[in-house]
């Protein structure tokens, strides 16, 4: 099948940080900063700017081209493209269906062209120079038809899990109220009150394939605060690192340390095998006033993401919240039976997400297995 670059069937914009100061929260156009403002299919950005530099057009592909480099979200409007995306818009031999299937196929391609300390990026000749293979247009749309399809059925098993997370939101609310009004008048604290130990992780190098114990690292932690294992490193760590560096069942892992849409990613680790974390993580382990799963449920809500949001720094190009800031946090203390009683309710539903997660495993080794041929020519 004929391969040609990127750049010659596909138009690419980089995005580009608008002012600072024109950033708005009421007046001004839509601004998709990284893969933090990305919905399932289209964008769900939380900032507007009045001075927009870079531009999509509705119906370009946005693409994250920093951290979690190469997820894609459909352009339903007019959007300004920060510096952690990119707009793709095809010329006239490529179809965009064909496109969006392809950078899905081309994720590993593009986030081992990625360069950078504290995340991955990719520049616009990263994006110029990736091969994309070229059949007659026909054979695009016949190709992109086919994936939409397999396509379709996997979304559908992945909102069947969507929506016990957004159930499980529903049972925080209810059984917490809402912690901006705090309306069943629970005393105020700090997440300090709720800790017995708070480490950093280990900065240790890790490895592809040797060492002792896998690391959890900022990627392995979804931002609806799960868990993505399907990518680690390894360590070894002595006696003493053990103690300090390990992640035991219950133990809150908090991110410290990533792009600003990122940081505060937040999930209880819930295996019995013990893991390494590293430097950009904290680990925090609760006393007998609390139960980690309503600490990063609050961590996570809308209210918990947007106070991440407001005091995170900016440091060279990446945001940061530290130890002792996140200790400092408010939250509401409720009973503790209440805690636990929440914790059964999110107990019982992850027994329900496994069996359905068996179903979207299926569903992507599926769709997985079609892209591979169909860019192997072998639809």
């Amino acid at each position: 099948m004929k391969m040609v670059p990127l750049a010659e069937v596909c138009r690419i914009d980089m995005g580009q940080a608008p002012q600072g100061t024109s950033y708005s929260q009421d007046e001004g156009m839509p601004l998709i900063a990284g893969a933090g403002d990305f919905g399932e299919l289209s964008p769900k950005p939380t900032k507007l700017t009045t001075a927009p530099s870079k531009i999509s057009q509705c119906g370009d592909i946005i693409l994250c081209i920093r951290a979690t480099i190469g997820d894609r979200n459909w352009s339903d409007k007019v959007y300004c493209l920060g510096r952690g995306v990119a707009g793709l818009r095809p010329r006239d031999s490529l179809n965009i269906n064909y496109l969006w299937h392809y950078l899905d196929a081309a994720k590993e391609d593009l986030v081992a062209r990625g360069r950078g300390a504290t995340f991955l990026q990719v520049t616009k000749n990263d994006l110029s120079t990736l091969p994309i293979p070229l059949p007659p247009l026909p054979e695009q749309k016949r190709i992109a038809a086919i994936l939409d399809k397999a396509d379709a059925i996997r979304r559908k098993r992945r909102q069947a899990l969507a929506l016990a997370d957004q159930f499980l939101r529903a049972v925080f609310l209810e059984m917490f109220g809402d912690p901006v009004t705090n309306p069943k008048g629970w005393p105020i604290g700090t997440i300090r009150d709720l800790l017995s130990d708070v480490r950093y992780g280990t900065s240790k190098k890790a490895d592809t394939s040797q060492g002792a114990f896998p690391v959890l690292r900022m990627g392995n932690i979804t931002y609806e605060g799960g868990w993505n294992l399907s990518d680690l490193k390894y360590v070894d760590l002595d006696e003493r690192e053990q103690l300090n560096h390990l992640a035991i069942r219950d133990d809150i892992l908090f991110n410290r340390t990533n792009s600003k849409e990122l940081v505060g990613k937040t999930a209880v680790y819930d295996l019995d095998k013990s893991m390494a974390f590293a430097g950009y993580l904290i680990r925090a382990r609760v006393n007998e006033n609390a139960d980690p799963y309503y600490i990063a449920a609050y961590l996570n809500s809308d209210h918990g993401k947007a106070t991440l949001m407001g005091m995170c720094k900016n440091i060279i190009g990446m945001a940061n919240i530290n130890a002792q800031e996140m200790q400092d946090i408010c939250i509401a203390h409720p009973p503790i039976n209440l805690q636990r009683d929440y914790r059964r309710v999110v107990d019982a539903v992850k027994k329900g997400k496994g069996l359905r997660l068996d179903g979207v495993q299926e569903a992507e080794h599926l769709f997985g297995s079609l892209t591979q041929r169909a860019f192997r020519g072998e639809l």
